[in-house]
């Protein structure tokens, strides 16, 4: 029993870290997970190019399913993204919601087995937690990646609060700069001090007004967390209609419906490289 999974990326409108209450949007940036079951209850996994990186994770992921359904097997899980990790890009709850859904779609091969889109989130974020890989459960980014679109979430109660699909004619343009931050790495009392501002953002947001949010967020992120807010601020002024440093950083994420030269020019003067990419608004999906 064997399945294969893609799942998209996400990026940050409202980081929760400080309020518990976040939003986020799909981007087209992906993670491929295959889950081969097997009867020795052993788990094994693999992150193709990223040997040194933990695989605690996935390797939950694919437990709590196969628990949930009370089945003893094990796993053998490889996944392959090109997100880069520890960069702010939800690289965990993507791979979280795919190894999470491919080890679902391997059990239904053999098992009669039922799950809902919220409840394979609920355990995706247990995982995710267990493994200290988020603060708050990251509820919006990991719904953002699994179904594409925008959410705006209460990330304590686990509750999208409202959804909806991103203008497919919005360029998405990234600056990763040459390092990683760990959430586990995080100074959360700093992101506390800006809470109410943050709050803010995030009701602004539920009105719709993402654009504004986004800028709003990124700008108090990156004077709480210790980051260049000249990065987000030279994107808009280059043109984006929003820019702001996605989760804990240290990328920056920007939006544009014009040609993105301006804007990666701009990013020239920074040190690091810009990714190009889309909106998403398809749902994560079983290849095989």
């Amino acid at each position: 029993m064997e399945a294969s999974v893609l799942c998209h990326g996400a990026a940050t409108i409202v980081n929760a870290i400080a309020t518990g209450r976040g939003a986020a949007f799909g981007i087209s940036l992906e993670t491929r997970a295959h889950v081969r079951l097997n009867e020795k209850s052993t788990f094994t996994a693999c992150i193709e190019g990223c040997g040194d990186e933990d695989t605690t994770l996935i390797r939950l992921c694919a437990k709590k399913v196969l628990r949930y359904f009370k089945l003893d097997h094990g796993a053998d899980i490889v996944t392959e993204s090109n997100i880069p990790i520890a960069a702010g890009l939800k690289s965990s709850s993507t791979a979280a919601n795919a190894v999470c859904l491919a080890t679902l779609a391997a059990i239904r091969k053999e098992h009669k087995a039922a799950l809902s889109d919220g409840k394979l989130i609920d355990l995706a974020v247990d995982a995710a937690l267990e493994a200290k890989v988020t603060v708050t459960g990251a509820y919006d980014d990991a719904c953002a990646s699994y179904f594409g679109g925008y959410v705006v979430t209460d990330n304590a109660k686990r509750r999208i609060l409202k959804k909806g699909r991103m203008p497919e004619d919005l360029k998405v343009l990234i600056y990763v700069p040459d390092k990683k931050s760990y959430t586990s790495k995080v100074d959360v009392k700093k992101t506390k001090i800006l809470a109410a501002e943050v709050s803010l953002a995030w009701k602004q947001a539920l009105k719709g007004n993402l654009y504004s949010a986004m800028n709003v967020n990124g700008l108090l992120y990156s004077a709480a967390l210790g980051y260049d807010a000249g990065i987000p601020l030279a994107a808009l002024e280059a043109g984006a209609i929003a820019a702001g440093l996605s989760g804990k950083g240290p990328s920056v994420v920007a939006l544009t419906k014009k040609e993105p030269e301006k804007i990666k020019e701009a990013w020239g003067a920074f040190e690091g490289r810009v990714i190009e990419a889309n909106i998403n608004n398809r749902k994560a999906e079983v290849l095989a």
